[in-house]
């Protein structure tokens, strides 16, 4: 050990002396600052728990470690101006030291700030739309944060090395090569930092959104600077490129409300008499108490050989809620119709009767088939 701080500093003369005092000097000055850091936080945790509100406690929690290493390289440069020593090395490690203390402050302030405004957002409340746009926008911005904290930490700490700041001093005499190979390298990064950015201030997508993409319905769960977790109804989760959503077309069910109108289809028989089923069918919703009260309404949208198609439209405040209403209107009508209605349950037909003159079927229906019957016998 003495032989690396020799080579180290080698203007400094070392003794076990002067070396003793150096450690008995630096234990006292850490020993000190964590009895100041433990005083100052318990007065502060004493004082947060009188207020009534969570978010001054989730930001002493988050600053109580990193101000307590901070408060102990503080008191150790303090105590290096009167040593010589420890002066020189406080000086060699300060540059490891000290971008990485305030980087670890500047992180722990960020995301105590938004778990904090996180706490005021009302997500259960029936219409959410504004703050799940407030919530996107603050884990997006969060972590775009993050990302540009722990790149200039580790910048800072990496120029603080004689090696690594000689190279940097050669790729910048040849800038158009370095240029190049830092566009190059950085590229994905930067290209997910500008997404980022982008779906922030855009907001094509929100945590909580209904979505269907690649024909996969689903929920967005998060939204990450390189990628957004899309958990499908089946509990699956989609890893889709953040990029994706920028540059492909998807849907999105709530973009502008949460409120949703959704239909059923059913198929009876042409001779059916309607009025019954309509009577039935806005009675079935009206009933339901996951139909928001909006639309209820009927109507026969396609006429084909063998079947009407009857749509039933409906509405509901969210995705879920109209899908299993939709799956509730659709059991209690064919239910209805199989007890109550059958002859309105699509059927084929076979025609029989005289095949003459007069009959059932006209002249020449009834010649052909007299010919398919001789020919089949």
């Amino acid at each position: 050990m003495i032989d690396v701080l020799k080579r180290t500093i080698p203007e400094v003369r070392i003794d076990w002396q002067e070396a003793g005092s150096v450690a008995l000097i630096a234990t006292v000055a850490v020993v000190t600052a964590l009895i100041i850091h433990r005083v100052l936080f318990g007065i502060l945790r004493r004082v947060t728990l009188q207020s009534q509100s969570e978010a001054d406690d989730l930001v002493l929690r988050s600053l109580s470690r990193p101000v307590k290493w901070a408060m102990v390289a503080a008191a150790l440069a303090m105590a290096a101006q009167s040593l010589p020593l420890l002066a020189a090395l406080w000086e060699t490690l300060s540059g490891f030291v000290v971008p990485a203390l305030v980087g670890w402050i500047a992180l722990a302030i960020v995301r105590a700030w938004v778990k904090a405004v996180e706490l005021r957002l009302d997500l259960a409340a029936e219409d959410n739309l504004r703050a799940r746009r407030r919530q996107t926008r603050l884990r997006i911005l969060g972590r775009i944060a993050t990302f540009v904290i722990i790149f200039v930490t580790l910048s800072l700490v990496l120029l603080s090395i004689p090696g690594v700041r000689e190279v940097g001093v050669t790729l910048m005499a040849s800038a158009g090569l370095a240029a190049l190979a830092v566009g190059a390298a950085a590229q994905p990064a930067l290209k997910s930092l500008i997404a980022g950015i982008q779906m922030a201030l855009t907001e094509p997508i929100r945590i909580g959104d209904v979505v269907v993409i690649n024909g996969e319905w689903g929920l967005i769960e998060d939204i990450r600077t390189t990628y957004v977790v899309v958990k499908v109804w089946d509990e699956r989760r989609l890893v889709v490129p953040t990029t994706k959503f920028l540059e492909e077309i998807f849907q999105n069910w709530t973009k502008t409300t949460a409120r949703l109108m959704g239909t059923v289809f059913l198929y009876v028989d042409p001779a059916t008499r309607l009025d019954p089923i309509r009577e039935k069918a806005l009675e079935v919703i009206a009933a339901n108490p996951r139909w928001d009260g909006r639309v209820n309404h009927m109507q026969v949208t396609d006429l084909s050989r063998d079947a009407v198609e009857v749509r039933l439209l409906m509405t509901a405040k969210d995705s879920p809620t109209l899908f299993d209403l939709r799956c509730d209107v659709r059991e209690a009508m064919i239910v209805w119709m199989a007890e109550t209605m059958p002859e309105a349950i699509v059927r084929g037909r076979v025609l029989s009767g005289p095949l003459g003159p007069g009959g059932a079927l006209g002249d020449p229906s009834a010649a052909a088939l007299e010919q398919l019957s001789d020919e089949g016998g």
